[in-house]
């Protein structure tokens, strides 16, 4: 999957450094609770609806477990790199990895047709976010690239 929607249109509040947050966590699951509560602030401040907060978070909460089970191996000792932005309607959430590289032919979401559990994420993340970006490392890692705009259907 490549690029959904063009964040060049939604530009930051501010470009400064000191105005994204920027957090790096373990690729341990019980820590992503720190992910989801920061990024649900985050779009609390940004004046979402509890909808599309929701939403948000749960993209976000998706992205970083694909990347503990898929690019890490399921390892809880790996770093995950969040950086988050507050754009003038919306955020921009960029989420980074060191592991193994994923190919964009190969994250997709399976046929929704069959009813089981897992293989759903990849599906949600791009029904919530208005852009979803992902690039290879030239080393080693992954970057994902999530944006999300208030009251855009």
């Amino acid at each position: 999957m490549g690029l959904k929607g063009d964040i060049s249109k939604h530009p930051p509040v501010s470009d400064k450094a000191q105005d994204a947050i920027e957090f790096r966590v373990p690729s341990d699951p019980k820590i992503l609770k720190i992910v989801r509560l920061s990024v649900s602030h985050l779009c609390d401040l940004a004046g979402f609806t509890a909808e599309e907060r929701n939403g948000t978070t749960l993209a976000v909460d998706e992205a970083c477990s694909n990347i503990i089970r898929h690019a890490y191996d399921g390892a809880h000792d790996q770093p995950i790199i969040v950086t988050c932005k507050l754009l003038t309607n919306g955020v921009q959430i960029t989420i980074r990895d060191f592991g193994k590289n994923i190919r964009k032919s190969e994250i997709k979401s399976r046929d929704l047709e069959k009813v089981r559990p897992g293989g759903l994420g990849v599906h949600l993340i791009q029904s919530v976010m208005d852009v979803v970006k992902y690039e290879r490392s030239s080393r080693k890692g992954n970057k994902l690239t999530l944006a999300k705009y208030k009251n855009v259907k």
